[in-house]
């Protein structure tokens, strides 16, 4: 039986996240140094940043404004009451050898968000994961090992303190995952949000979205949990489901050969695709919490916290729900629009143009989607504006140009912009719907291909796609399909 198969009949695994979101502020949490990704190694820092005696933090209201806007995205109740604590523990990339976080009173609890899977049939079905709580805190500085990617192995480590004090928001979610594909999309449903509130990039390669991994497995219809294990190290939404599908399948395996399952944390390896021991895991208590001294306690108050909720955004769930309901689109295209928050500003400003939707998120989806890939642009770079792809599209519907011609055109009016009904013009490409005009052409096309007409006419009627390509030809593209077909069929019969 596979490892799927079990979990699906035998065991179940309980699977809890932890998410850091960089808050993408110019400043630190609690000083004035850049937060600029990418600097030369130690020159993001001050002595706010490096602990230094006689100095004091003061927090960026920035952070707080991400925060509750945070907060309020994934629906969390918002603590009218809240206050940071020292985080002790001692590792070369903390220089105060100690955090500053929130533990007891955080900024926010008892949230959810939706997440969007497939039943057995490929249905659409919502689950609802909840959220724990979400609180603030500061980064930690980077370490790099010479001559290995992790301290075990290395000569010597180097420390940069660019990102220690950089802002996070660290947002816990309920145990309410059951599988890596689950995980997977809720973390990207995550990163969605905060990047359309935006208040964080969610860019994984330069670690402004770094996911934890809380994962136990028990046999199903036991109400305890298993004992739980920690996964760091996965820099991809790929590599979290990866990640957590491997260690399902370590913990069955071990509790079918009655080995224990030790509480730790242990690191992804995406190179042998394992998960690897690093430490055993510690407790709250183990980091000795108590109140920052340095710091006064955070009050929001309701006038505050109603205008950052006026300020938010429509949110991916709510425009999906939107352009099913109202938009008639797919569940499907929703879901691939609602992506992106410029993608969906713009196919909204196509549709708010005159197009119609199916149409205009076909070309989103389609044409445009693969020249923004392959020429790795963004959609707010091209020239083509939403009121001309608006224009493109009508000029399709109501007969003037043919897909065909559209297609042609659509580079050009990508790179250099311009009006659509203008470029067709000055090119000579309107359709030609003229009878005819056409008729013409047609008796042309068909006096040319004397055999191909006999052997129609001798009951190979499927060569009446001969000749509509050879009209196309002749016209480049610009003979109407429709009038050409039904011109054709005539002419052929005889």
């Amino acid at each position: 039986m596979t490892t799927a198969a079990r979990v699906k009949t035998q065991y179940e695994a309980i699977i809890g996240l932890e998410t850091h979101c960089q808050l993408s502020t110019q400043t630190k949490i609690f000083c004035s140094a850049s937060t600029a990704f990418g600097a030369t190694p130690n020159t993001n820092i001050d002595p706010i940043t490096l602990g230094m005696p006689g100095v004091l933090p003061v927090l960026n209201q920035k952070v707080l404004e991400y925060a509750v806007k945070a907060s309020l995205a994934i629906n969390c109740q918002i603590a009218p009451y809240s206050k940071f604590d020292r985080k002790q523990y001692f590792y070369p990339d903390l220089p105060k050898n100690y955090q500053i976080s929130q533990y007891d009173l955080p900024i926010a609890t008892r949230g959810w968000l939706e997440i969007e899977l497939s039943d057995e049939a490929g249905d659409p079905i919502r689950k609802k994961i909840g959220i724990t709580r979400l609180h603030m805190e500061e980064d930690a500085g980077k370490l790099v090992h010479a001559g290995s990617d992790r301290l075990s192995g290395s000569t010597y480590s180097l420390v940069d303190y660019n990102r220690a004090g950089v802002p996070l928001i660290e947002i816990v979610s309920e145990p309410d995952l059951r599988s890596g594909q689950e995980a997977a999309e809720y973390a990207q449903e995550l990163r969605r949000i905060m990047r359309y509130i935006g208040v964080s990039d969610g860019n994984m390669q330069e670690g402004s979205l770094r996911c934890d991994v809380n994962i136990s497995v028990r046999p199903v219809g036991q109400k305890e949990f298993g004992t739980k294990v920690e996964i760091k190290n996965m820099n991809s939404f790929n590599a979290i489901q990866k990640a957590i599908d491997y260690e399902i399948e370590r913990q069955i395996n071990a509790i079918e050969a009655g080995e224990p399952i030790i509480q730790e944390t242990r690191l992804w390896e995406e190179n042998r695709q394992q998960t690897f021991s690093m430490r055993s895991k510690e407790g709250s208590s183990d980091y000795r919490y108590f109140p920052e001294p340095d710091l006064p306690p955070i009050e929001v108050s309701q006038e505050q916290l109603e205008h950052w909720h006026r300020e938010l955004p429509e949110l991916p769930g709510q425009k999906r729900e939107r352009y099913e309901q109202e938009l008639g689109l797919s569940a499907y295209d929703s879901r691939v629009l609602t992506d992106d928050r410029q993608v969906a500003e713009y196919f909204e400003g196509t549709v708010t143009g005159g197009a119609n939707a199916k149409q205009a998120a076909n070309w989103v989806m389609g044409d445009i989607a693969a020249y923004l890939k392959t020429e790795k642009l963004a959609i707010a770079d091209i020239a083509l504006t939403p009121a001309i792809l608006a224009e493109l599209i009508n000029l399709i519907e109501d007969g003037t140009i043919s897909g065909k011609i559209a297609k042609e055109i659509l580079p050009e009016l990508l790179s250099k912009g311009g009006s659509a009904k203008e470029l067709v013009e000055s090119k000579g490409l309107i359709k030609i719907s003229n009878p005819e005009e056409l008729e013409a052409i047609i008796d042309e096309i068909i006096a040319a291909h004397p055999k191909e007409l006999g052997q129609y006419r001798n009951g190979k009627t499927k060569l009446q796609g001969f000749f509509v390509g050879q009209v196309m030809k002749k016209t480049s593209g610009r003979a109407d399909p429709k009038l050409t077909n039904q011109l054709l069929g005539k002419k052929l019969k005889g």
